[in-house]
């Protein structure tokens, strides 16, 4: 399947719904954790804490309805979200990339990585990408790997709800 995609920030007040939809398109992530799917209210406190956070933005993932079509609009697919200048001023820490199930292992991913990594280098001058994956998820290690992050070596337990979990740290030259 050949997806075009585009990145569009996400607000509150708009894509509420439409993040929901997606965090409910995904049960295999949210059963890393043990649960059977996210909780009603996770996009709705993902966007307030983004809004509140300076330098974090959820940037949506969207695919046209109609490939060659611009006005039928467009669907929420997944998302990317991130902190510019954290924890350093030079660097972005990349919180999550999601994409919905029926769309993943399509390079959905990487073409929404490869839209925003000049961007990143570029007008918001990072010069470094830094995250965490869990250990448990050896999907998302691989993904980022393919996209050329490297493991530094560094881990950390941190808590995530009421669970501990070791995130492998892993970062890329912007």
């Amino acid at each position: 399947m050949t997806t075009t995609i585009s990145l569009l920030p996400l607000s509150p007040e708009y894509h509420t719904a439409a993040l929901q939809q997606v965090y409910h398109a995904t049960p295999g992530y949210w059963q890393l954790y043990g649960l059977p799917g996210s909780p009603a209210d996770q996009a709705a406190r993902d966007l307030q804490t983004a809004a509140e956070t300076p330098g974090r933005y959820l940037m949506g993932i969207v695919r046209r309805l109609v490939a060659d079509d611009p006005t039928a609009g467009v669907e929420l697919i997944g998302f990317i979200d991130f902190r510019l200048a954290w924890p350093d001023p030079d660097i972005v820490y990349i919180g999550m990339v999601m994409v919905a199930e029926p769309y993943q292992r399509n390079g959905i991913g990487q073409q929404a990585w490869h839209l925003l990594q000049p961007w990143l280098a570029t007008t918001a001058q990072m010069s470094k990408a830094r995250l965490g994956i869990e250990q448990f998820n050896p999907h998302a290690l691989q993904f980022f790997e393919q996209i050329g992050f490297q493991l530094t070596g560094a881990s950390e337990r941190v808590k995530i709800g009421d669970k501990f979990v070791r995130l492998l740290y892993m970062e890329k030259t912007l």
